[in-house]
């Protein structure tokens, strides 16, 4: 689960980070009353207009403007920004629409280093990496030139040890001995963040060294971890239904795994594992999935209908492969489900079921006497070998 820059920076406060002051606005009336606060209570006429989207790159895009007009030209940039359909490197060539803004007080930036914590899963471990070349091209610098992106890996039993937070600081430049203090307790706070809060990701890019001397997250990017959304139910109020596919929040209601690709061969598997082993077979025979779905092991025929129906909702669609093996579930209450959405929704795509397990020749019994045109399976490779040169026919006529 992705979060907004401003509600980022909200959690970093609460850990003794320091962050730029700033406010969110939903409209151009309150950006301008915002910049306007923030003026007034900093003595510093410039400030930063931000939009807030879930993806990198808005200052590229035209999603950060700096006002050094006051209060008056903050609301001039607000209008522009705010209703953009902001285009970055990360949204693909569709954008996204700003909805909120963020008004936060300007900064005189010396220097601009890049900070972000993250799971290894080979490691098993946190791991922290950063660099002096923070900024908006901190994806090339580490293609380029992987050499100046500096990793340390935390033990999870000794936790952050201080000797590693001070060899970072070293690494990035921090020697100074004020320096070497602000950093040291800014990375024990971001540990402590990550690990409380049950993040995936958190991202500082840039953390800036002003010409004060002081270190400031002038970003912040956090991810949690959806497993650990039984712990946190102030998430809720975290959640921005309009950056999320309303597709996946609807499989999240209905108790399905669902994630949108970008291919055309719908997806409909039981098990995460066998899931992701179906994607990768269709693309093995020269297809693109269009969706990783997980029905979950004890599907009902009402869920599999409904995962039909999530699948179609996307256009790209040109095809669907259903891959059950039945274990808890039973390939007969599968294939009801197929039938009744076949049925219901008036499938015009090309659907291939291979059914193994449970009851499965029930469920093969009822695909072949629905009268419906359903290829059957007798593999999984052979399921995605017909799917696949079902859609490129299709495609063809």
């Amino acid at each position: 689960m992705k979060i907004h820059e401003y509600q980022a920076k909200q959690i970093f406060a609460r850990y003794g980070i320091p962050v730029p002051k700033g406010e969110p606005a939903f409209s151009v009336e309150e950006a301008e009353a915002a910049a306007k606060r923030l003026i007034e209570a900093t003595g510093i006429p410039v400030v930063v207009v931000k939009a807030q989207i879930h993806a990198g790159g808005r200052g590229k895009g035209g999603g950060v403007k700096v006002a050094k007009g006051g209060a008056t030209e903050a609301r001039e940039l607000a209008e522009k920004i705010l209703g953009m359909q902001l285009v970055t490197v990360q949204t693909g060539p569709e954008g996204q629409k700003v909805r909120r803004l963020y008004v936060e007080q300007g900064l005189d930036i010396d220097r601009e280093i890049y900070l972000a914590l993250t799971l290894d899963r080979d490691r098993r471990r946190i791991a922290v990496m950063a660099s002096r070349e923070g900024g908006m091209d901190i994806e090339k610098v580490a293609h380029d030139t992987p050499e100046k992106i500096h990793t340390l890996h935390i033990d999870p039993v000794l936790g952050l040890a201080g000797y590693q937070a001070r060899k970072l600081a070293f690494a990035l430049g921090l020697g100074a001995k004020e320096q070497m203090r602000q950093f040291t307790k800014m990375l024990d706070g971001l540990y402590r963040c990550f690990v409380q809060e049950d993040c995936n990701l958190l991202e500082i890019n840039p953390l800036i060294v002003t010409k004060k001397g002081e270190l400031v997250a002038l970003d912040g990017k956090i991810t949690f971890d959806d497993n650990a959304e039984v712990r946190h139910p102030e998430w809720a109020d975290l959640r921005d239904a309009d950056e999320e596919d309303p597709v996946e929040l609807e499989a999240k209601r209905v108790g399905i795994s669902y994630v949108s690709l970008d291919g055309d061969i719908g997806c409909l598997v039981n098990g995460a594992g066998l899931a992701m082993a179906t994607m990768d077979i269709i693309l093995h025979y020269g297809g693109r999935p269009a969706n990783f779905l997980d029905v979950g092991g004890g599907a009902s025929q009402e869920q599999v209908k409904k995962a039909f129906q999530m699948i179609l909702r996307s256009d790209k669609v040109k095809g669907i492969f259903v891959n059950i093996f039945g274990g808890i579930m039973r390939c007969d209450i599968v294939a009801n489900g197929v039938v009744a959405a076949t049925k219901e929704l008036g499938l015009k795509v090309p659907l291939v079921v291979r059914l193994e397990g449970t009851n499965v020749e029930a469920g093969r019994k009822i695909l072949d006497e629905s009268g419906l045109t359903i290829q059957s399976a007798s593999s999984m490779g052979d399921g995605a070998e017909k799917i696949v040169a079902a859609v490129k026919q299709s495609a063809s006529v």
